[in-house]
């Protein structure tokens, strides 16, 4: 299910699972695992909330298996289970707090390929990426990991937000500006050191 297209899942396991086979939806989830909390950890921020998403993902998943009709690879429909469990876990955590999802930080996928205007060259340069990807606010976070990192079309991630195509395009541009700012402002801190 990775960010780069990991190897398809047996179409005989899927079946399986389809039909209720609880230990071949426990293979689906061991193979699945890694990824699906790698994308949780990169939607929510921290990984005590990825762990909850992941979790709920899995759970969504195993209810609605039966309903998967196999039209795209089920780590397709699993990104989309997890964005959506991602987007529901937020809004519970939001109705909780105080502060508005514009001001709380939500990281991004920090890999060096999605980055086409920035080589990073070393685990200190990725660190810094990384910490600038945790500042991006939640809805630019979001977009800019379901595109740059998933590489899903416009249209899959403004259906999966429930925003316009043209909104998702507007939020991924914005994120990307805002992280160039936030890698900009990090190194002339560190330059002032």
């Amino acid at each position: 299910m990775g960010a780069d297209g990991g190897a398809p899942l047996p179409e005989d396991l899927v079946a399986a699972a389809r039909g209720g086979d609880q230990g071949a939806f426990e293979e689906i989830v061991r193979r699945t695992y890694v990824d699906t909390f790698t994308l949780a950890r990169r939607l929510t921020g921290n990984e005590e909330d990825a762990a909850d998403v992941t979790q709920e993902t899995y759970v969504r998943a195993w209810k609605g298996i039966r309903r998967f009709r196999g039209d795209a690879r089920l780590s397709t429909w699993l990104y989309r289970v997890t964005a959506n469990a991602a987007w529901s876990h937020r809004e519970r955590r939001s109705r909780t707090r105080t502060e508005s999802l514009d001001d709380a930080a939500e990281p991004v996928d920090a890999h060096p390929a999605h980055q086409p205007e920035r080589v990073v060259e070393s685990a200190g340069e990725l660190a810094r990426l990384s910490a600038a990807l945790d500042l991006l606010p939640p809805k630019l976070r979001s977009v800019v990991v379901l595109k740059d990192v998933y590489d899903l079309p416009h249209e899959a991630i403004a259906d999966e937000l429930g925003i316009s195509v043209a909104a998702a395009k507007v939020r991924l541009h914005r994120g990307r500006k805002r992280l160039r700012e936030l890698l900009d402002e990090q190194g002339s801190k560190a330059r002032a050191v």
